[in-house]
């Protein structure tokens, strides 16, 4: 696996070093002999162009060394050229990226280049329409964070702890609403994020909090 990912991480200069080897052993040998050469030589210089380093990110991700994965995003000199499933999960990470650094405007640009371009999951679809719902609310555009979010658990979040996120953000939108018909609604959105069984602490401890509000609602 080491091995796997430093042949991802220098297949581009490797693919240059074999094109020169290439072009060496044809004006000394003649093209047949340089054939795998210069095959070798095409395959790790379009894959760099047009897969990209991808699949070094998730190490770091795992890891939680952004900074590694922001590193791996740099090498990504062309993201037009990736093939287009990768370029969406491109601009989704530099999204994800974005809101790390408190740039939700960046993040916003981003995620919304990525859902242009469609994911190649509906789960990833999801997550990704799920942070544009709550950079939306954080901007104060409840009505688009509202339709975000609802697109978002339409199109299914694939962990517990996002899904019970999008229903708790729901659950605040129609508490806001303030209607009975809407804490009604809201207490239904409370009682789905609980059924997730959410791990992450933030989340564990709203729960707790409109825990004894929500309660009281009749119904």
């Amino acid at each position: 696996m080491k091995f796997y990912n430093w042949l991802l991480r220098y297949r581009f200069w490797l693919g240059l070093v074999a094109l020169a080897l290439a072009i060496f052993v044809n004006v000394y040998s003649g093209f047949w002999p340089s054939f795998v050469l210069y095959l070798l030589a095409v395959i790790a210089i379009a894959s760099h162009f047009f897969i990209g380093p991808m699949r070094l990110i998730q190490e770091y991700i795992e890891a939680g060394d952004m900074e590694g994965a922001e590193k791996v995003l740099s090498m990504i000199w062309f993201p037009n050229l990736l093939y287009k499933p990768i370029r969406s999960a491109y601009y989704t990470l530099k999204g994800q990226m974005a809101m790390m650094r408190q740039d939700f405007k960046g993040a916003e640009e981003h995620m919304k280049r990525s859902e242009q371009l469609g994911m190649p999951m509906a789960e990833a679809e999801g997550a990704n329409k799920l942070q544009l719902g709550m950079l939306a609310m954080q901007r104060g555009d409840l009505k688009q964070g509202e339709n975000y979010i609802r697109a978002a658990l339409r199109a299914g979040i694939p962990d517990a702890d996002g899904a019970a996120m999008a229903y708790l953000q729901m659950c605040q939108i129609y508490m806001n609403k303030g209607d009975m018909r809407s804490l009604r609604a809201a207490k239904d959105m409370f009682r789905k994020a609980k059924e997730q069984k959410p791990t992450n602490k933030d989340v564990v401890e709203q729960i707790k909090k409109l825990n004894s509000y929500i309660s009281r609602i009749p119904g």
